[in-house]
């Protein structure tokens, strides 16, 4: 009797959260799939052209292209940061804690403004290598998907940094040791057992970060002048200006399903390491 009120207990009190997910993101999200199958008409023709229309393509590949750039690209940066901010020296860690927990605390359009006033035509990076003469003209840092990137890049660096510092963190040094102790040079050391050690951190951080950029919105309107619109831009388009629900439905089903499923695959990926090792 103890234990069955113990469990109800505990089901009392876990209970909240999910009630509360599930009226805030799956009722609106079911409410998204009528949409998506009922307008303008009841039928499957606005999946069919999701995959079939060549704008809707283009804008599905310029995504998943940036994803991926960024991705590689934040997990690189991120991981470098996080092995200074695990294995250098006080101060070093202590500017690099600062430098990824103060982003925090700035929000999106902020950063997205200060690279504009960066990368644009009269911009400071622009007007700085002119006035020393390397360029005779702007450069093209903007509107476009050179510009997209790097402000995508820098928002999601300190997102990439976390899980793979907590991976740094939890290693055992006394294998680095170990390896060090039997002749293997530093960079020896890194790539076959350092790095290795650290792959659920950066296959998390990979995900985090590509998961993120899927939903980019103001970063790639600011930057991309609505020349490199991506899913979330193109969304809000067909929803506000063209109003047209049934499409947009159907393309936030597709994309929040293929995040689902990254982040299940992830989930069984590391739930099956764990059994093995």
């Amino acid at each position: 009797m103890t234990s069955i009120k113990s469990k109800l207990g505990q089901v009392a009190l876990i209970a909240p959260l999910p009630l509360f997910l599930a009226a805030v993101y799956l009722l609106p999200f079911l409410g998204v799939v009528e949409w998506s199958v009922t307008l303008p008409e009841p039928g499957l023709q606005q999946y069919e052209r999701v995959f079939t229309d060549p704008t809707v393509l283009g804008v599905l590949w310029r995504t998943l292209r940036i994803c991926c750039i960024v991705t590689l690209l934040t997990v690189v940066a991120a991981y470098a940061i996080s092995y200074v901010w695990v294995c250098g020296s006080r101060l070093q860690a202590t500017i690099v804690e600062f430098g990824v927990l103060i982003p925090f605390w700035i929000s999106t359009l902020t950063r997205a403004f200060g690279w504009l006033a960066l990368l644009y035509n009269r911009g400071i990076v622009n007007s700085t290598l002119m006035s020393l003469g390397i360029i005779d003209f702007p450069l093209m840092l903007v509107r476009n998907e050179f510009g997209v990137i790097v402000g995508m890049t820098h928002f999601l660096i300190p997102f990439a940094v976390l899980p793979l510092v907590s991976s740094m963190r939890h290693l055992d040094h006394r294998v680095l040791m170990a390896a060090r102790g039997m002749g293997a040079s530093r960079a020896r050391t890194f790539c076959t057992v350092f790095m290795p050690m650290t792959a659920p951190g950066i296959v998390g951080a990979a995900v985090i970060t590509f998961v993120f950029s899927l939903g980019f919105f103001i970063t790639p309107a600011i930057l991309g002048g609505g020349r490199s619109v991506m899913i979330a831009e193109f969304i809000y388009v067909q929803t506000f200006q063209t109003v047209n629900w049934g499409l947009t439905g159907a393309l936030s089903v597709v994309i929040v399903v293929a995040a689902a499923l990254l982040i299940v695959l992830f989930l069984r990926g590391r739930r099956a390491k764990t059994l093995v090792g």
